[in-house]
């Protein structure tokens, strides 16, 4: 769940009054030389490929999460989760901590802060309702995102489809969840459109993934004391250890880092609509590792999620196509 995207001669201010309206194409992630424009539809798909890669990772590594719960507690996991992948972007990548402005310090808090909250609220919902229910939920978010930032009427139409679908993946309604569970789903939902904006900013902001790594030790600090208050020396069972490890690796270091590098050539509604697909994704996950099964109605609304996704991919291309002539 990752956005960033900037290219030289674009005004700032136009930058910061709308974050998600900045230009699609952008350098490579590690590239120093400036801007360089995407040409063919390979490269107009790769991002589009990396932000799928990024959705199977955190979303099986959300399901290893589930059962990792009842030993370490779902703060715990949290905690775990963003310690362990912080220590790792922070030795692989080894952020500068000079110069940088007191606003690229106040980005990267607000990034922190964003994933988090997403981080903690999710964990909350997953451990009381099911994985699929939980991101149905949480991908609204993104969704209202998308429509809201979107100007152009396509994006507004395959965000509508896409919602049907989330809807339809909920079983029509959601009135048979828990409902303290079903609000953290959607308040992780709020905090993951938030993570979407910070995100881009960030990027625009930090060179390569120095900004994520930076963002992450935010966010590890902040989950800290709450996951000692909930599970304490249990976080440092090596089993519970191993596991968290894997969590993190799935589920923040793998996404995070290849939505990072998509999302500096991909527009924030094309990203936000592409999000649909994590309640499949989940879906899939709880069918595969947890014995959450798929009805009917849940194989049709993941087709609905497909299909929107798979038309927000097709503006994408056609958008860039006549940039290449």
């Amino acid at each position: 769940m990752n956005d960033q995207r900037s290219a030289a001669g674009v005004a700032a201010a136009a930058e910061q009054a709308v974050a998600v309206a900045v230009p699609e194409v952008a350098p490579a992630l590690g590239d120093a030389a400036g801007p360089a424009r995407p040409k063919g539809r390979g490269a107009a798909l790769a991002p589009v490929a990396l932000v799928v890669a990024g959705g199977l990772s955190v979303q099986f590594g959300s399901a290893v999460a589930v059962l990792l719960m009842p030993r370490a507690g779902a703060l715990g996991v949290v905690t775990l989760r963003l310690a362990v992948a912080a220590l790792v972007m922070l030795v692989v990548c080894r952020p500068k901590l000079r110069g940088h402005s007191r606003a690229d310090w106040g980005t990267v808090l607000a990034f922190g802060l964003a994933m988090g909250g997403m981080n903690t609220l999710f964990y909350q919902a997953a451990d009381r309702i099911p994985l699929g229910a939980a991101v149905t939920l949480e991908v609204l978010g993104p969704l209202a995102l998308s429509v809201f930032a979107s100007r152009r009427l396509i994006n507004v139409v395959w965000a509508g489809l896409a919602l049907g679908g989330v809807v339809l993946l909920g079983g029509g309604g959601f009135d048979r969840l828990d409902p303290v569970g079903a609000a953290y789903a959607l308040g992780a939902g709020a905090m993951w459109a938030a993570y979407i904006v910070f995100s881009a900013r960030t990027g625009r902001r930090f060179p390569q993934a120095d900004g994520l790594a930076l963002a992450l030790v935010v966010a590890a600090l902040l989950s800290l004391p709450l996951g000692i208050m909930e599970s304490g020396s249990k976080l440092l069972v090596p089993s519970t250890l191993g596991l968290g490890a894997a969590v993190a690796l799935l589920s923040s270091v793998l996404p995070y880092t290849l939505e990072l590098m998509a999302l500096r050539r991909l527009p924030a509604p094309t990203f936000a609509i592409l999000m649909s697909l994590e309640p499949a994704i989940a879906a899939t996950a709880g069918f595969l590792i947890l014995d959450q099964a798929l009805t009917t109605t849940d194989a049709l609304a993941i087709a609905l999620v497909i299909g929107a996704s798979m038309g927000a991919v097709r503006s994408q291309t056609r958008r860039l196509r006549p940039r290449e002539r």
